[in-house]
């Protein structure tokens, strides 16, 4: 589903008149998907850059991180990163099926990953300053806090308000 924002000083007083409140009024669904799509790269490159992984797992560990993906927006994502030749595979037999595909970082991969990570912890920092989430959210646990260590590390973390 496709929401539009209209700006009113784009819009002849008629056109500007005639939306109604509601045309004028942010999806914040929306928003929160456009968010998730913009670190969702990110946060597959984190998950294969600790070993290969076979794509139903990181679906599985997306999906544990509360970070939703459907598996026909990952393949088309893992074809585009191995044809940037920043991921590589290898077919590994499966005693309960045809073979599996088994993905791994490159070392144009694992380099590229890198600079998202600058980029995220950068990012993360920016908004926490922005936002006054670290301390002023009235909220002591800091839960409401972007984390701003890197990603790939560990695990991947996802606050929910």
């Amino acid at each position: 589903m496709h929401s539009t924002i209209y700006f009113p000083y784009l819009c002849s007083e008629n056109e500007s008149a005639n939306r109604n409140h509601q045309s004028a009024v942010m999806n914040i669904e929306n928003t929160q998907s456009q968010m998730r799509k913009g670190i969702l790269e990110f946060c597959i490159l984190s998950i294969i850059r600790r070993g290969e992984v076979y794509p139903s797992d990181i679906v599985e560990e997306m999906r544990g991180a509360n970070l939703q993906i459907l598996e026909g927006t990952l393949y088309p994502l893992l074809t585009r990163l191995k044809n940037a030749q920043m991921l590589t595979y290898r077919w590994v037999e499966s005693s309960s099926g045809p073979p599996r595909k088994y993905f791994s970082l490159t070392e144009k991969g694992e380099q590229f990953f890198k600079e998202l990570d600058s980029t995220w912890n950068e990012l993360a920092h920016a908004v926490n300053t922005l936002a006054g989430k670290k301390g002023s959210t009235g909220d002591p646990s800091g839960a409401s806090d972007i984390t701003s260590e890197p990603l790939g590390q560990d695990s991947i973390e996802t606050t929910t308000p």
